[in-house]
Parts: structure tokens; sequence; C-alpha cells
């Protein structure tokens, strides 16, 4: 499985390795992995998870996290063809860039955006849980 954010990596892992693991992704993005991996090749987005139904501490843990990516071009690029501005990408990003890669609310919520990877194509989602511990935090 190969680590695929962009359409060039996503071709490669559909004819050279089994799938793709793209991270930090939406379900947009997972339905165009899925178009150009086709049926075949495995398909398991990383997605983020904040076990919080408050938006403004979801979108605080959220925001620490994305931070890091908000500075690597191969995100925000991603992002930019996803439809997200460099506006999206101010002040830690904005409320849309973080809820649409940030998975909040309640149970059935949470449940019901992780179902939206898979309707749009994922055989597996891999739900990173974030706390708000900054030892904890992906490095």
């Amino acid at each position: 499985v190969l680590a695929a954010l962009g359409p060039k990596m996503l071709k490669l892992a559909g004819t050279r390795a089994v799938g793709a693991h793209p991270y930090l992704v939406t379900p947009q993005h997972t339905a165009e992995a899925r178009e150009i991996l086709g049926q075949g090749p495995l398909l398991a987005p990383e997605v983020k998870v904040v076990l919080s139904e408050n938006a403004e501490r979801a979108r605080a843990i959220g925001r620490q996290v994305l931070d890091m990516y908000l500075k690597l071009p191969n995100y925000t690029n991603n992002w930019l063809r996803l439809g997200f501005t460099e506006e999206d990408f101010r002040a830690g990003g904005s409320d849309r860039l973080v809820d649409a890669n940030v998975v909040w609310g309640s149970p059935e919520t949470i449940r019901g955006r992780i179902a939206e990877y898979h309707e749009a194509g994922a055989d597996h989602v891999a739900v990173q849980l974030l706390d708000g511990n900054p030892d904890s935090l992906p490095r």
C-alpha cells in the first residue's frame, strides 16, 4: 500500500502497489481517488476524529493538528485541487477546511461522516483519534 495524495501518486498506487493510503483527505478526495484507482486496488484513507460535540473545542483541536500541514505544499496543493482557497489556509484554517478534514460531533454524526468515506469508495477508513494533548499529536 502506497501513501498517495495527488493524482500521479494515486495512479502509481493503482499500478505498482495493492492500493493507496491517502492521509488527511475529504470524502471528495476519496471519490476522486477511487476513480483514479479503479475498483480493484485497496483504498484506505485516514480521517481525523475528535470525540466532541462542542464546535469550538473540536475545531481548536483540529487547528492544532492541521497547523503543520498548512505549511506543506503537497497538502495545500491537494486542498486547492479540491476547491479550497488560500483564504481557507489563514489563521490556522477556516472552519470550512477544519470541518472537511476533521470529523467531530455526536457519535451518530461521526459514524455518518465516516460512512461518507465508504460511500465515496473507501474499502477501509483509518481513524485517528485526536484528544488535544500535544504529546499525542502526529509528528
